[in-house]
């Protein structure tokens, strides 16, 4: 997993570098980092045209090093004044746009000045504009194609506008170390986290009891089961209430739950799971609900409540229920609709922030969804990470059933003996970079469980 530091923490981390190094030397390293990633821009310095934007900051005297190793490479430089230019003005013709104006200190608005038609644009630590910790970018921020960025990577340069406004982001090591930062962003290797099958194992190993579904809601109970197969789980008792007539997956074994009064059955028949997925397509009634917050109550292992059971749980007084009823992990997925009717607010632009909220409120771990995923541990000390983040989806998993999907992946993961926390951020990258080996256009969610297979097949998925 890769270090994700807030303004703060890399604040602290300049501190403690500045104890055993320069400034001028961590200056001229992060400089010369700079100009070696416009060369790769470039293909090349010598008669190239670069227009450096340069402040009055640490962030400009990069871009002045910057600079000075391009003119003496041969590339025809011009240093302009961050503080003589801006929005409405049109940079001088070039190659190249070095964005040296602003760095992760910045707070307010920016309107940058335009590059010339044609001149890549790359940014020096964050894009001038974008706030670097929740991404926020009230002006005409800094649109680059690539940014360099030092020790780590920025919350803002993974969500809300500055994501957009980041172009492809590379990370430099300019010697400033740092402790474990509170947040860290999942990555293909970490799926070796999900251990492999014992070699004694049976099919209650890894099993996974589903309650999902309802008459005209049959597909998200099939697509969270097939979900849950993909991803390891080695026996899926399923129950929807009332049985409804549905093809269902084959291998899923069925559970006959009455249309009421089934979270008794329900709990009794999934005894022996590992881990319980409860709510897509259940439906939103109040007996329903009734039903759903027993269930919750009475589940005594990991507990994925997704759907229409975080319906169920109303706003942050029911949401109370987890905290005073369980003692096995809960693991709640919102999407913004549904974080805001348990919060009572809608999830801010800091995604990080709001996770950790709603985690803390409710004892659970939450996986907020959206472009960038949050996931926050309702255990955050400050000595660990309390938020891992999934940057692998995409615009494509905008369609209906893929968090079904999602659920199922989560709720295999935790029966194969991940922990909660961690089960939650590797099912979001494993769901989202599934995605990535679909079609570009086109894909359904019913494509997913298969390709969950293949992305972990290749990953390793903990398999020699």
């Amino acid at each position: 997993m890769r270090g994700v530091l807030t303004r703060d923490e890399m604040r602290a981390a300049d501190a403690a570098a500045l104890a055993t190094v320069s400034h001028e030397t961590l200056v001229d390293r992060a400089g010369t980092a700079t100009a070696h990633a416009a060369l790769r821009l470039l293909g090349g310095a010598y008669g190239r045209r670069v227009v450096v934007v340069a402040g009055k900051g640490s962030n400009g005297a990069d871009g002045r090093v910057a600079a000075a190793f391009l003119a003496g490479r041969g590339a025809r430089v011009r240093v302009v004044e961050a503080a003589d230019i801006g929005g409405g003005d049109v940079l001088p013709s070039c190659d190249l746009v070095i964005d040296a104006a602003y760095g992760t200190g910045f707070r307010g608005s920016y309107d940058a000045p335009a590059p010339p038609a044609g001149a890549a644009v790359l940014a020096i630590d964050v894009p001038s504009g974008v706030d670097a910790d929740s991404g926020d970018a009230p002006g005409a921020a800094v649109q680059a194609d690539r940014t360099i960025t030092f020790a780590a990577l920025k919350p803002g340069l993974l969500q809300g506008r500055g994501a957009v406004c980041s172009g492809t982001v590379e990370v430099a090591d300019i010697g400033i170390g740092f402790p474990t930062p509170q947040a860290l962003l999942v990555e293909d290797a970490d799926v070796a986290l999900v251990p492999a099958p014992p070699r004694l194992v049976n099919k209650w190993t890894t099993a996974v009891g589903v309650a999902a579904g309802s008459p005209g809601m049959e597909g998200s109970a099939i697509l969270c089961t097939r979900g849950a197969m993909a991803a390891g789980a080695g026996m899926i008792r399923l129950g929807s209430p009332g049985s409804p007539a549905a093809a269902w997956p084959t291998e899923a074994v069925r559970m006959h739950l009455p249309a009421e009064g089934w979270a008794d059955a329900f709990v009794e028949a999934s005894a022996k799971c590992k881990a319980v997925v409860l709510g897509p397509g259940l439906g939103t009634g109040e007996a329903t609900g009734a039903e759903i917050r027993a269930a919750i109550a009475a589940v005594p292992v990991p507990l994925v409540i997704d759907a229409d059971a975080l319906t169920a749980l109303g706003d942050a007084t029911a949401a109370r229920l987890l905290i005073d009823t369980r003692s096995a992990p809960s693991i709640l997925t919102p999407h913004d609709g549904e974080y805001a009717r348990i919060n009572g607010s809608a999830p801010t632009d800091d995604r990080l922030a709001s996770a950790r909220a709603l985690a803390r409120a409710t004892g659970a771990v939450v996986l907020l969804k959206g472009a960038l995923t949050a996931v926050a541990s309702p255990h955050g000390d400050g000595d660990a990470p309390d938020v891992l983040l999934a940057a692998a989806g995409g615009p494509s998993l905008a369609t209906a059933g893929s968090g079904d999907v999602l659920s199922g992946i989560i709720g295999a993961f935790c029966a194969r003996g991940v922990p909660a926390f961690e089960a939650a951020a590797l099912a979001a990258h494993v769901h989202g970079r599934a995605a990535s080996l679909g079609p570009a256009q086109g894909l359904v969610a019913g494509d997913l469980p298969e390709l969950v297979g293949v992305f972990l097949s290749e990953a390793g998925d903990g398999h020699d």
